[in-house]
């Protein structure tokens, strides 16, 4: 398990015990104490770290988190790909891809560091824990910025698809360019705006939406962010009035840790393409994973108000 990283600041105190306990405030300095024992506090030279130590600002520590009591995730994820500079998952719902909160252990790149022994395996992208579908990794640490560079510069082809109630009387299939920016609630973002010109308050959202299947009330659609702003797919269809399948954010944010396995957002990151850096090639990798078949859906049984 790869180690987290700290650096000191100024002002931070006057030893690396009192840095960390104000740095850290949810973890009490007892919790603090004991790593520094254990010698799971390190400076980058490799270097055992004391609470006595000067707290010098800019040196850089390593240290090892630990979750109580930590929830296992009952959902396995896939390995599509890997060469020597790029590894493709296929990540299931409801598991976060890097350690948060209240999971370390129970995330796609730990997972994935301790399965295939990858100390230097970093996501070059992420998705919501909510979401399932296409993750990728950089193997190397040498290798993250090329592909980083890519998403930078726009020239990885994403589709998505969800299922969302459906509406025939907007105008498919369409482009929404919107503002989007932070809401009341830390938890969700909302469109600020819809202007053209892409200045202050303008445009930083672009997704183009076409309906694939309809079956009564719902849709399955496919979703083309050509932007990647937080949570764009998912605050654009809600304001076009189609929120997502069993979405426990838009429009009603539902309580931390409220998670319904036999309800999963239907979200999924289904494709990526884009000509590799590295090597040249182009590359297209498609998810095995399915959203719930339309047909199947019982919109009684999961009260879906449509």
């Amino acid at each position: 398990m790869r180690p987290s990283v700290v650096v000191v600041t100024p002002g931070g105190g006057s030893c690396l015990l009192d840095f960390f306990v104000a740095r850290f405030a949810a973890v009490p300095a007892a919790v603090w104490q004991a790593r520094f024992q254990a010698g799971d506090i390190t400076y980058d030279s490799g270097e055992r770290a004391r609470t006595t130590d000067p707290a010098t600002a800019g040196r850089r520590l390593y240290y090892y988190r630990t979750v109580p009591d930590e929830a296992l995730i009952p959902f396995t994820e896939e390995v599509l790909w890997q060469d020597a500079h790029l590894l493709v998952a296929d990540k299931p719902h409801f598991l976060p891809v890097v350690p948060s909160g209240k999971h370390l252990r129970e995330t796609l790149l730990v997972r994935l560091q301790e399965r295939l022994g990858l100390p230097e395996l970093s996501p070059i992208h992420r998705i919501d824990k909510d979401t399932a579908g296409l993750v990728l990794f950089s193997v190397r640490a040498v290798d993250r910025n090329a592909y980083q560079a890519l998403f930078r510069q726009r020239q990885v082809g994403k589709v998505y698809e969800c299922i969302a109630p459906w509406n025939p009387a907007l105008p498919w299939p369409m482009r929404r360019e919107s503002g989007i920016g932070p809401a009341a609630h830390f938890m969700q973002q909302a469109e600020v705006g819809e202007t053209q010109d892409g200045g202050a308050g303008g445009v930083n959202a672009i997704t183009e939406i076409a309906p694939l299947e309809v079956h009564g009330n719902l849709a399955r659609y496919a979703l083309r962010p050509l932007t990647g702003q937080r949570h764009q797919l998912r605050v654009h269809m809600n304001a076009l009035g189609l929120p997502l399948l069993f979405d426990g954010i838009y429009p009603t944010l539902t309580p931390e840790g409220a998670n319904d396995y036999s309800r999963p957002l239907q979200l999924l990151a289904r494709s990526l393409e884009f000509i590799d850096p590295l090597t040249g090639q182009n590359r297209h990798f498609e998810s095995r994973r399915n959203l719930l078949p339309l047909a199947e859906i019982d919109q009684k049984k999961h009260q879906i108000a449509l």
